[in-house]
């Protein structure tokens, strides 16, 4: 019988396109998408798109014995082989291209694209966008959005790794709402009542007696009937807690040190994705804040029929933004001490004015992106907290294990990916910085 071992090596003889400069006038050979042909009768530009890249390549019967057929054509997978070579550009800038001397095509489309990628963006509504998303995410456009999350989530993950937090993984199949309320996901689960996960708050609160610091990148479910350009059913939530907190303060620290390494990481490792986008990456030194009844006053002075005293509308979140860019030439806003009866069961009140909670939102220019603030960790105050608000405890033997046997002053937050993503981008609605929307209307694709 013939075996073979396999011992993890990849084989192969394909030059990434930051190496070229180190294969001047040599052949190499590279991988990708055949992106864009254009036919400029005696030669041709083959626009090859790789995994970050879209490389020029130049075909010409002048300095190759190839000779390209109608069998290249946009959209088919090949291996093209060159010679590397010094292209001139307008502004003087250093690039390279490659003159074609071979083409394998590995795959070939049998059907023509129903909406065209090969331009800088995809112009197509977003209704169009979104029903062919296998298609139009191929465009560089599309795709640089999905690789600035990517050093969203990098910046998120290394950070705080680098303060000694234990990344975590919880159930999205749940005994109960995190939240409460009505939106929460009900599911059939063997003839029991569940519910999709609106946060993992519980299972992080659990964990911090395990690990003190803990944070997971993950999914998360709300059942809200919202059809707005800012809400989603599922989104991925960014989250952290973190124990032994002398103050909610700590975590308000901790956000913006993520936050600054987020937005330098991506000055520095995603620059392409960035001049794609022409994203404008904001500075952060700190952070300002602003108690929640004085935000309020500012908004009712400035803006007319403001009847919720207890959250802001979008109206008042925008105000907030600009208001904060004037007066602290920052985009981030800090909102503290929302009042009791806005926030859940699990925030601890503030002392000295229990009205009000020891809790925060952050703005980013005018939407807000994260809930947290300090949780009850004493059981008998928990309790009578649930009590307080008509729920049953004994709904929550397994939560209040955490607080029965000891838990430490603790706190943490939420903060969601494609909010972020949007804002930076500055994009008109969230479902441009969603792979796959999932909203009240779209289950596909």
């Amino acid at each position: 019988m013939d075996t073979e071992r396999i011992d993890g090596t990849i084989h192969t003889d394909i030059t990434p396109y930051s190496e070229f400069r180190n294969h001047l006038d040599q052949e190499v050979s590279i991988k990708g998408a055949i992106h864009n042909i254009r036919d400029m009768s005696d030669f041709a530009f083959v626009l090859v798109r790789t995994a970050r890249e879209v490389i020029q390549c130049v075909y010409s019967p002048e300095f190759s014995e190839y000779r390209m057929g109608p069998e290249v054509k946009e959209q088919c997978s090949a291996k093209v082989t060159g010679k590397v070579v010094k292209s001139e550009t307008r502004d003087g800038s250093e690039r390279y291209e490659l003159q074609i001397h071979n083409i394998e095509i590995l795959s070939t489309p049998v059907d023509i694209m129903p909406v065209v990628i090969s331009k800088k963006k995809v112009m197509a509504d977003l209704a169009v966008n979104l029903d062919n998303r296998p298609v139009t995410l191929r465009n560089p456009s599309e795709r640089a959005i999905f690789k600035i999350q990517e050093g969203i989530q990098r910046g998120f993950r290394e950070y705080l790794t680098s303060q000694g937090f234990t990344e975590i993984h919880t159930p999205k199949i749940n005994f109960a709402g995190a939240e409460g309320g009505t939106t929460v996901f009900r599911l059939d689960y063997f003839g029991k009542t569940v519910f999709l996960a609106q946060s993992p708050q519980l299972y992080k609160q659990t964990l911090v007696p395990v690990f003190e610091r803990v944070f997971e990148i993950g999914p998360v479910f709300r059942a809200e009937k919202h059809d707005t350009s800012r809400h989603l059913n599922e989104y991925v939530s960014m989250d952290f807690e973190m124990g032994f907190i002398d103050s909610f303060t700590d975590i308000m620290n901790m956000e913006t040190g993520v936050l600054k390494n987020i937005m330098e990481l991506l000055k520095k490792e995603y620059a392409p994705e960035i001049e794609i986008l022409h994203a404008d990456i904001p500075q952060i030194d700190s952070i300002p804040a602003i108690r929640f009844k004085d935000a309020k006053a500012l908004t009712m002075k400035k803006l007319k029929g403001i009847t919720d005293m207890h959250d802001f509308d979008p109206s008042e979140e925008e105000f907030l933004g600009k208001w904060a860019k004037k007066e602290y030439g920052s985009d981030f806003l800090f909102v503290t001490h929302y009042p009791s009866s806005d926030r859940p069961f699990y925030t601890m009140d503030d002392p000295e004015d229990p009205e009000y909670t020891l809790s925060f939102d952050l703005i980013f220019r005018g939407v807000e992106i994260t809930s947290g603030g300090q949780r009850i960790h004493d059981y008998n105050e928990q309790v009578a907290k649930m009590q307080r608000l008509g729920m049953n405890p004994e709904e929550f033997t397994t939560y209040l294990m955490l607080h029965k046997y000891g838990a430490p002053p603790h706190g943490g937050l939420g903060l969601g990916l494609e909010r972020l993503t949007m804002h930076l981008l500055g994009f008109k609605n969230v479902r441009y910085a969603s792979m796959f929307p999932r909203d009240i209307n779209r289950v596909t694709p």
